[in-house]
C-alpha cells in the first residue's frame, strides 16, 4: 500500500481526525499535570489523617492509580505505605461496606 492509499482510507494523516504520530487514530493525550507534593511542599503525606487519604482510594477500596491521582513515582510509593498502615491500625477499611 503506497502513501496516496494510506491517506485516502484513514484521512489526511494527522488532521481532522486521522492518524497522528505513530499510528494514533485521532486520540490526543492531554499535558500531564505535575506532582501535587512536589509543587507544594507544605503537603505531607501522613498515615493517621484518614480525611486526607480517602482521596486517594477509590469507594471499593482500592489505591487509586498514578496515572489517576497525577502524583509522581516516589510519592505514590509514600502514599501507599501510607495507606496501607492506615489500614492496617483500622482508620481505613480494606474493601467497601456491603
Amino acid at each position: 500500500m503506497n502513501d496516496r492509499e494510506r491517506t485516502s482510507q484513514f484521512g489526511d494523516n494527522g488532521r481532522n481526525g486521522g492518524p497522528g504520530k505513530d499510528g494514533e487514530l485521532g486520540f490526543r493525550r492531554g499535558r500531564r499535570r505535575g506532582c501535587p507534593f512536589c509543587s507544594d511542599t507544605a503537603l505531607a503525606i501522613d498515615y493517621k489523617d484518614p480525611q486526607f487519604l480517602r482521596y486517594f482510594i477509590t469507594e471499593r477500596g482500592k489505591i487509586v492509580p498514578r496515572r489517576i491521582s497525577g502524583t509522581c513515582a516516589k510519592h505514590q510509593r509514600a502514599i501507599t505505605l501510607a495507606v496501607k498502615r492506615a489500614r492496617n491500625i483500622a482508620l481505613l477499611p480494606f474493601t467497601a461496606n456491603d
